[in-house]
């Protein structure tokens, strides 16, 4: 949602919801710039800051959680190792070569493609695994600088379907909404600029990159459908792999009836509100 002219696929508020409740970090930077979590970071206390000064709380919603913990913890050590996946590339190499995984590396991450010799199975390996565990690149791992942790009391909350077939469906109503809601004119419009490639971190979000390759002829309508609902679940599924890994936290079925109104009581009972003001 920093990124302006990307509105329908990252489900960006409303100018009225805007007005009725206003967001921070909106519309920040053009597509071809980069943003950190280091930046983010900066930009986050310094709202917080800001919000704390006229009485009110803030609230930090979304699901980037690299982000968040950067701000809690500083930037956080590289995951650790997962034996499943590993296994996985390693079947995967045996069937097709590590070149041809190198090759999927560059795709995803070609910083890091470029100091990787197409026959070393064990960088191309951990880069790999690191995506998959995390859904963020060891590019962006290691260029974000270290940052403070975040010396306030945060109360961590989770809203998540308890029911996978619940939040299978919900991805793929998005997906079908957004694109009756002109997804891929928004994207097309990205492409006439004339100066964004798939390569940039703002294209290569779920969804973009699905209807960018839909308009380079290399995905057929139908397919983008299928893959960009596909890459949305497997988004989802390593944001609540990374959730379940988060310390402190309290989930709510986001389908229980009055979830707003048990939430609350939940905050209420926490006591931690008078230590936010």
């Amino acid at each position: 949602m920093v990124y302006r002219g990307m509105n329908i696929g990252t489900a960006k508020p409303s100018p009225a919801v805007l007005a009725e409740a206003p967001h921070r970090l909106i519309d920040i930077r053009d597509p071809v710039e980069a943003y950190s979590a280091a930046q983010f970071c900066k930009d986050a206390v310094t709202e917080i800051q800001a919000i704390h000064a006229t009485g009110r709380i803030p609230l930090l919603v979304g699901g980037t959680g690299l982000y968040f913990r950067s701000l809690q913890y500083g930037l956080s050590d590289l995951p650790t190792a997962n034996p499943h996946i590993r296994t996985q590339l390693t079947q995967e190499a045996i069937q097709l070569g590590w070149p041809v995984l190198h090759q999927r590396l560059a795709k995803i991450d070609p910083i890091t493609a470029q100091r990787i010799h197409p026959n070393d199975s064990q960088r191309i390996q951990r880069a790999l695994e690191v995506f998959e565990v995390s859904g963020y690149t060891m590019t962006e791992w290691y260029t974000h600088a270290i940052s403070q942790p975040f010396s306030g009391p945060l109360l961590k909350i989770v809203l998540a379907p308890a029911q996978r077939s619940i939040l299978h469906d919900r991805i793929a109503q998005r997906f079908q909404n957004m694109l009756a809601h002109g997804f891929v004119e928004e994207v097309r419009e990205l492409l006439m600029r004339g100066d964004l490639t798939p390569e940039l971190p703002a294209l290569r979000a779920v969804g973009y990159r699905q209807v960018w390759r839909y308009l380079a002829g290399e995905l057929d309508y139908n397919s983008l459908i299928e893959q960009g609902i596909i890459a949305t679940r497997q988004l989802a599924k390593r944001q609540l792999t990374w959730l379940r890994a988060e310390t402190q936290t309290q989930w709510f079925d986001s389908h229980t009836e009055n979830i707003a109104r048990q939430v609350l009581k939940w905050i209420e009972e926490s006591h931690i509100l008078s230590q936010c003001s």
